[in-house]
Order: C-alpha cells, then sequence, then structure tokens
C-alpha cells in the first residue's frame, strides 16, 4: 500500500510538471507514459479495421468533438483527389479548441484535416495520405496541437503541415512509407516561431526525415523515445535544419542531427531495427 502511494505521488509530481511545460490534454496524459529512452523496439501496433464507409462531397467543419466510431471517410466529387495540389481543400476542418476521433481517412483523402486553432486529433488514421494528413494554422504563440494515437502512411511529401504558430505534440503515433513526419513551414508568407514534440513514435522505411524545423525563427524540435524500423542504414534524418523565408522561395538547408538549440535529441532517443 505504501509503495502504490510512492508511485501515485512520483506520477502526480511528473504530470504537474510536464503541464507546467504547456504539454495538455490528451498530449500530457501520453508524454507521461513514455517508457525510458533508449528502450528497446516493440512491435508496431495493428492497423484498426474501418468500420463502413462515408463519402465526404462537402468539407465537414467541426466544432467541440467529432467521433467517426472508426468510419472511413473518403473524397468525392470536389474533395475527390489525393493528389500534391496546394488549393485543395480539407475532408475536415476544426475550429479552435475542436477534436477529431475515431476517424480512418481513406483514398482520396484531399487535404486532409485542417486544424484553425487549438485542436485535438485522436486515434485518426491516413490509409494513404494525399496533400498532406494534417496542417495546423493557428496564429496564436499559446495554439497547442496535440496528435494522440493514430497513423499514416503513403505520404510523398509532408505527414503534417505546420503553418500557424504555437505547439505540436505528436505522440504514440505511427507512420511509413512517407517524405517528413512534421515539416514546420519553410516559406509562409506569415512566419511564426514553432515548437515541435515527437515521442513514443514508430517511423518504418522508406522515409525521407522525422522533422523539419527553421532555424532563424527560433523553431525547436524535441524527439523522445521514436523507433526507427527498417532503415538499418539510418538514411532516415531525424531533425533537419533550415532557414526558412516568407517569400516563398525554398528554404535552404542547413544540416541535419542533434544541436542544443534546434533539433533536441541525443542518439539515445532514437532507436534501429
Amino acid at each position: 500500500m505504501t509503495s502504490h502511494k510512492r508511485r501515485a505521488g512520483r506520477r502526480r509530481a511528473l504530470l504537474g510538471g510536464l503541464a507546467a511545460c504547456g504539454v495538455t490534454g490528451a498530449a500530457l496524459v501520453t508524454t507521461s507514459l513514455l517508457a525510458p529512452a533508449g528502450a528497446a523496439p516493440a512491435a508496431v501496433p495493428a492497423w484498426p479495421a474501418a468500420k463502413g464507409d462515408k463519402p465526404v462531397a462537402e468539407t465537414i467543419q467541426v466544432s467541440g468533438t467529432y467521433d467517426g466510431k472508426l468510419k472511413r471517410f473518403s473524397g468525392t466529387g470536389d474533395l475527390g483527389s489525393d493528389g500534391q495540389g496546394e488549393s485543395q481543400q480539407p475532408l475536415f476542418v476544426l475550429k479552435d479548441g475542436a477534436t477529431l476521433k475515431n476517424v480512418v481517412l481513406g483514398t482520396p483523402a484531399a487535404d486532409g484535416v485542417h486544424c484553425l486553432g487549438s485542436c485535438t486529433l485522436q486515434n485518426v488514421w491516413w490509409e494513404n495520405v494525399g496533400e498532406d494528413a494534417a496542417t495546423f494554422k493557428g496564429t496564436s504563440a499559446k495554439a497547442v496541437y496535440a496528435v494522440y494515437g493514430g497513423g499514416a502512411r503513403g505520404a510523398s511529401d509532408k505527414v503534417f503541415q505546420f503553418n500557424g504558430a504555437g505547439k505540436l505534440v505528436v505522440t504514440r503515433f505511427q507512420v511509413a512509407d512517407f517524405g517528413k513526419l512534421v515539416r514546420s513551414c519553410g516559406n509562409c508568407k506569415k512566419q511564426y516561431k514553432r515548437t515541435i514534440i515527437v515521442n513514443d513514435v514508430d517511423i518504418t522505411a522508406p522515409g525521407k526525415s522525422i522533422v523539419g524545423v527553421n532555424a532563424n525563427y527560433g523553431d525547436t524540435a524535441s524527439l523522445r523515445n521514436v523507433r526507427v524500423h527498417g532503415d538499418t542504414k539510418k538514411k532516415i534524418k531525424p531533425c533537419t535544419r533550415f532557414t526558412g523565408n516568407d517569400t516563398g522561395k525554398e528554404p535552404t538547408e542547413l544540416g541535419t542531427g542533434p544541436d542544443p538549440t534546434t533539433c533536441r535529441y541525443t542518439p539515445s532517443d532514437i532507436s534501429y531495427d
């Protein structure tokens, strides 16, 4: 009994400390359950089976909580594209503070999900990413975007496009066959300082990079308990630094690898099998 109280006390202290760092909601709960850095890779969780299909001809607007009950949502009509066009509309638009959960995005998925402010994506799965899986567009430095569980595959470029301001926390997520897991917008007309936390995730090759950030705008990326599968030659770049711009030009790559300012991780934070 005494031992249980000590464990509960330590957990409350950890939660309090994480909350002070701004990791809240579902992301806070997940982060508190992380395995130690450098833990041995575990089997990648199985994908869920979709429970029916729902065609989407017009973008679904979400305020509050939308529970898709694990149905497969696929675009039709004007949303029936899975190409790389930047002007595509999303299947879902989440208002500030909204939650989207238990959703499978099928093919085509158009431009996936747009978050206009703080949002939570809980147990959301992308079977074949089109342009982007999700784009985060809030303008407040206090905005928090939490991706909790779920997975994505078949992303020829980006999975999560971080165009807005604030903090993006990705936990208990899995990605396979992708370009970049998270990219801080390198050439948006309006630029911000962005914070990215990626922890307790499974990365399966092929892929190009886990996170890309703009060092000149003060972006930071923290990687913790990342498990990389099928990349024994370590070709996937964990964190890449760029010089971003607001002119629309292609950003300049500065380098890759850990550093104390921008790409915050150590080799023990990433395991390979």
